[in-house]
């Protein structure tokens, strides 16, 4: 399966965010998506969720050599703030999630087994998500999507909030993740990209670039990509 960008773009009044952008994404491999702050990593995911209208191109799945329309479903994003209903106890709200989505989750699971999927421990399970802590809300905002199984799986800075030991915890949930999946992986921090993801993406000038990971050093690779995005 592939995910497929073609000749994408998108302007904020006069300033051109994404350039003609033509990339395609592989499943079984977790990509580390790199850029400066206002590169436009966000609205790249915004354009592939279609929050936002893109100004010129397309973008699609590729299957056993056949296109396919991308379909709500098959994408899932978890966003850098979490959004959860802070009204509802963790428990609520897995339960909710499942009984609206019972016809579209494949391989159904209890809520306590979700729960150990991301090592909610049982004490918090029946909190209300308002006293959540910002790492446990993105937990959470994390597990609904496991739990739909999307193709595509858009992570804007997810683990930033998370501290070392919950942080190697997600990095293993997604590394267990990636087969028959598409994860790209947005973040700041370059060293995480270099631990976690399988390939390097820059956004650099509106447009992607793939760095060749396997054939360079891991300071050689640090100081190409910082001399890539250093470009003017």
């Amino acid at each position: 399966m592939k995910l497929v960008i073609e000749n994408l773009q998108k302007s904020f009044d006069k300033k051109e965010v994404l350039k003609k952008i033509d990339f395609t994404f592989e499943s079984g491999k977790i990509y580390g998506l790199l850029g400066r702050n206002g590169a436009g990593k966000t609205t790249l995911f915004n354009c592939l969720n279609e929050d936002i209208e893109i100004d010129a191109g397309t973008f699609y799945l590729e299957e056993n050599g056949e296109k396919k329309k991308i379909e709500a479903q098959d994408i899932g994003y978890v966003l850098s703030t979490p959004n959860v209903p802070e009204f509802l106890t963790g428990r609520e709200f897995i339960q909710f999630f499942l009984d609206i989505n019972k016809e579209r989750i494949v391989e159904m699971k209890t809520p306590d087994e979700y729960f150990d999927l991301v090592k909610i421990e049982e004490e918090d399970r029946d909190k209300l998500l308002k006293d959540y802590s910002h790492g446990m809300k993105n937990k959470m905002q994390m597990l609904v999507n496991i739990i739909m199984n999307p193709k595509v799986l858009l992570l804007d800075e997810p683990l930033t909030s998370f501290d070392v030991v919950v942080a190697e915890e997600m990095k293993t949930l997604l590394k267990n993740t990636k087969k028959d999946h598409i994860i790209i992986f947005s973040t700041h921090i370059m060293e995480l990209a270099l631990d976690l993801c399988d390939e390097i993406v820059l956004l650099n000038k509106g447009v992607l670039e793939l760095i060749d990971k396997k054939s360079t050093k891991d300071e050689s690779l640090k100081e190409k990509i910082i001399k890539a995005l250093q470009e003017v």
